[in-house]
């Protein structure tokens, strides 16, 4: 007696390809911010010990990747006008690609603000443009979860940076950035042939498109602006300095500061997929109220705090 499979049914097909996308999502997710931008936070204390950069140079370099990515989020619809969105995204991973291995030869200062600066531009650009190419594929009950599965990658990148590049600084500083380099080449293959193709992309109806004419940029949105604005002012710097925070300024060390980095990126892999689970029942209203209002808690937290055991010293100092 013979058993046979089950046949690919039209809704087994369409579910197979929702999964292909979010999975070449999370790959540009976890290349562009999650390595691009993220995995150079455990590198600025080696930066700064192995004479590449000054102290503030390297916070120079910090901004660099930061401004390209302002710079990206902008530029990333006026680019898509004229590329289709998978010609898009697939060569911003190529020029983060190559900026990783252009960071392995310090030639100069110049030289690497320009490529932390054109990684940064090319994440901006991923980001404004990933969830547009495939949350229209997505049912709009899954869309909350499938927008936390994309950018799970922010979270693989920060813990995966944080256990990957101390290994990899045992072989060097150079080889630590051709290292990232590879692994950003494995990532843009991967998800290469997975990107939903705009020419099936269906067209609106004269109705959308008409409600697309009459969107206005008003009080709701103006107000969004400035609450990520006022999230990213209050989040960014302990973040991109926490690890040379550790390292040089509590002189524990990188090994030390790379442990926190990737504790901190366990909590941003739990982040995203928990924010799509409460944005599909609470609303994302409601969520982006409670998630504003637990980071405004921990960031005021860490003012008691001044050692990396700080939590327990000050609960002891408080019972003595």
């Amino acid at each position: 007696m013979s058993s046979h499979s089950a046949p690919l049914t039209p809704a087994k097909i369409d579910r197979l390809l929702v999964w292909r996308y979010i999975f070449a999502g999370l790959c540009a997710s976890l290349d562009s911010i999650g390595l691009a931008r993220f995995a150079f936070t455990p590198l600025i204390p080696e930066l700064i010990q192995a004479h590449w950069f000054t102290a503030s140079g390297a916070a120079y370099l910090a901004a660099a990747n930061l401004a390209g990515y302002v710079c990206g989020t902008l530029a990333g619809r006026p680019i898509s006008t004229r590329l289709a969105n998978e010609h898009t995204l697939r060569l911003m991973m190529v020029v983060i690609t190559a900026a990783f291995f252009a960071c392995a030869l310090p030639l100069s200062f110049s030289w690497y603000f320009a490529w932390r600066f054109a990684s940064g531009f090319a994440g901006g650009v991923v980001m404004v443009l990933v969830a547009g190419t495939i949350l229209p594929h997505v049912p709009p009950a899954r869309k909350g979860a499938a927008g936390g599965a994309i950018f799970l990658g922010l979270g693989l990148g920060i813990a995966g940076s944080g256990t990957v590049i101390p290994l990899l600084l045992g072989l060097g500083l150079a080889q630590t950035w051709a290292g990232l380099g590879l692994i950003s080449v494995v990532l843009t293959a991967a998800s290469w042939f997975a990107w939903p193709s705009s020419k099936f992309n269906p067209e609106p109806s004269p109705a959308r498109r008409r409600t697309k004419q009459n969107v206005r940029f008003g009080r709701e949105v103006r107000l969004i602006y400035l609450q990520y604005a006022l999230m990213a002012a209050a989040a960014v710097p302990p973040m991109v300095f926490l690890v040379d925070f550790i390292a040089r300024g509590l002189n524990e060390g990188t090994h030390l500061g790379s442990i926190f980095w990737a504790i901190y990126g366990l909590g941003a892999i739990a982040g995203p997929p928990l924010y799509g689970y409460l944005a599909d029942r609470l609303g994302p209203a409601s969520t982006v109220r409670l998630v504003s209002l637990i980071m405004a808690v921990i960031l005021a937290a860490f003012l008691v705090v001044g050692h990396w055991t700080g939590a327990r010293d000050w609960w002891k100092k408080k019972a003595d």
